[in-house]
């Protein structure tokens, strides 16, 4: 049957007319273009509550160039970017990020032995000096393997290295962080590997600026009771990494620990610090580093 165009025309609707000239104006501001729509929405960062700002390890995304991972990070809304050497500080700064931690003394030989006490301060010090200057906030140091030293013996030495340097750091306003890692897989015989430990050398030291790493992976794995430890040693963390357990990849619904419910439990704890993605992803690095933005966007 034919249509009658102008019959069929006389029956719009004042507002099918004023909701398509509504649309037509939409369409000409876009240039025409609906994918314009959907490109505005991808370009939206995955971080929209930031109640914990987000960090990522720089080293878990080694298939892509610093500029990469600061690229993609400035459009997923993480703030910052871990273990970095202050020689890529320029980098971070073309993208208005920070360095979440900066990389220092190695994991052994560490603070647990006087012989290292000397050149490790030194490097403490330098590094310190420079994180400062760029308006960083952390810089990590390691107790050290045990090797035979009882864990009282080690804790005396890191206090008496920490005190050596905690005043500078006051005075640079850095806060050093000491790493809890698992020595039961990754990180054999390592000597900070509870946080009670890690707390009593904080403690013993008593400045606001040594604090500890409390790396969610490692901990889950060495002492579990994740969100109670947090809450009870809350004053002597200054800085957070992510990871799943088992296998520190993706921190998603393959893993044992639920993220969104630490999160609440930080962000509970008054912390205003980083929270670093440490996660080693097997699928695509960016898919991951994104849907995990969005499962701590509590």
């Amino acid at each position: 049957m034919a249509i009658n165009r102008r019959n069929d025309s006389n029956k719009l609707s004042r507002r099918t007319i004023m909701a398509a000239a509504g649309s037509a104006a939409a369409a000409a501001v876009l240039g025409g273009d609906r994918t314009a729509v959907a490109a505005d929405s991808a370009a939206q960062p995955a971080i929209t509550k930031g109640r914990i700002n987000q960090s990522v390890s720089a080293w878990c995304y080694g298939r892509l160039s610093l500029d990469q991972l600061c690229q993609e990070s400035v459009k997923i809304g993480i703030k910052a970017i871990d273990l970095l050497n202050p020689d890529s500080f320029p980098t971070l700064k073309k993208y208005g990020l920070a360095c979440g931690i900066v990389k220092c003394i190695p994991i052994d030989p560490g603070l647990n032995r006087k012989e290292n006490h000397e050149k490790h301060i030194a490097m403490i010090k330098k590094t310190v000096e420079v994180t400062s200057e760029a308006g960083f906030p952390n810089v990590i140091v390691m107790s050290g393997n045990r090797k035979g030293m009882a864990d009282d013996e080690g804790a005396k030495n890191c206090i008496e290295a920490l005190k050596q340097v905690a005043g500078f750091a006051e005075e640079k306003k850095v806060t050093l962080c000491m790493e809890l890692l698992n020595s039961k897989l990754d990180h054999r015989d390592y000597m900070c590997d509870h946080t009670a430990w890690g707390a009593g050398v904080c403690k013993a030291v008593g400045s606001e600026r040594v604090k500890l790493l409390y790396d969610i992976y490692h901990m889950q794995i060495m002492e579990g009771d994740v969100i109670a430890t947090i809450k009870q040693y809350q004053q002597y963390i200054g800085h957070y990494h992510t990871g799943g357990v088992p296998g520190r990849n993706e921190i998603d619904e393959t893993q044992e620990l639920y993220y969104p419910a630490i999160m609440k439990a930080i962000v509970e704890t008054g912390y205003k610090g980083y929270v670093a993605h440490e996660f080693i992803p097997k699928k695509d690095p960016i898919a991951s580093l994104t849907a995990a933005a969005k499962l701590c966007d509590v």
